[in-house]
């Protein structure tokens, strides 16, 4: 395994592995430990108090980053006639039906998001053995199956993005990039953690959010008090 450079190195001394930080202080060290050359992705990990595999503790939604996620998303919808030019005019990058329907069965997938209208559904759900593991079936609990197709669209351009609990108990986010001001990390970071305490399921018991940390893509991560997270 290669060394860390000296640049990694020193920022990583800068980071106690056992002290929980006040979610203003750890942007600060996160952004100190950010030592890449590019653009480093914001990453929020949450360990949550529930059991994914029952349906009651579920915990799954969507959020929308008041200030974007900083990278663009192609989204894909399934629509015919106004609707699919309802989609095209709000910016969608891939629009169509059984031809769609054709191109995802043979994977290829050049997407990052998929949205359908009602009636496409019969079509979109022949395709879940493809879109499911991908994490990109249309659900209208998600409001991906919607007739409003261009604020769908413009919804997942402009900064909506899923998360949904791992099978070890684990939520993952993007919330923006280290280019940010920290004042739109923030935001962006409190914006999130409220849709997921709004998500509660009704089967979680005890300590909903048990830890948090906050990373840059190459960074190391940093404890996250849960109690500075909420207003």
């Amino acid at each position: 395994m290669a060394k860390a450079g000296k640049r990694t190195r020193a920022a990583r001394e800068e980071i106690d592995g056992e002290q929980f930080y006040p979610l203003t202080d750890a942007i600060e060290k996160m952004r100190v430990t950010a030592t890449a050359k590019f653009d480093e992705t914001v990453d929020l990990v949450m360990n949550m108090g529930v059991e994914p595999r029952h349906a009651d503790q579920m915990v799954r939604g969507m959020v929308q980053l008041p200030n974007g996620t900083g990278r663009s998303v192609r989204v894909a919808v399934f629509a015919r006639d106004d609707k699919a030019e309802e989609a095209k005019a709000a910016g969608a990058d891939v629009v169509g039906a059984d031809e769609l329907a054709e191109q995802v069965q043979k994977g290829e997938i050049d997407f990052d998001r998929c949205i359908a209208t009602p009636d496409m559904m019969p079509l979109v759900g022949r395709l879940g053995k493809v879109l499911g593991p991908r994490g990109i079936m249309p659900n209208p609990k998600l409001g991906t199956v919607t007739a409003d197709v261009g604020e769908a669209v413009k919804a997942a351009k402009g900064g909506q993005v899923e998360f949904r609990v791992e099978k070890a108990g684990i939520i993952h986010g993007g919330v923006g990039r280290v280019s940010f001001t920290d004042a739109a990390i923030e935001e962006n970071i409190r914006a999130f953690v409220d849709a997921v305490y709004k998500a509660k399921p009704s089967g979680a018991k005890g300590t909903y959010v048990k830890r948090v940390s906050l990373s840059s893509t190459m960074g190391p991560g940093i404890k996250v008090e849960v109690g500075s997270l909420q207003d």
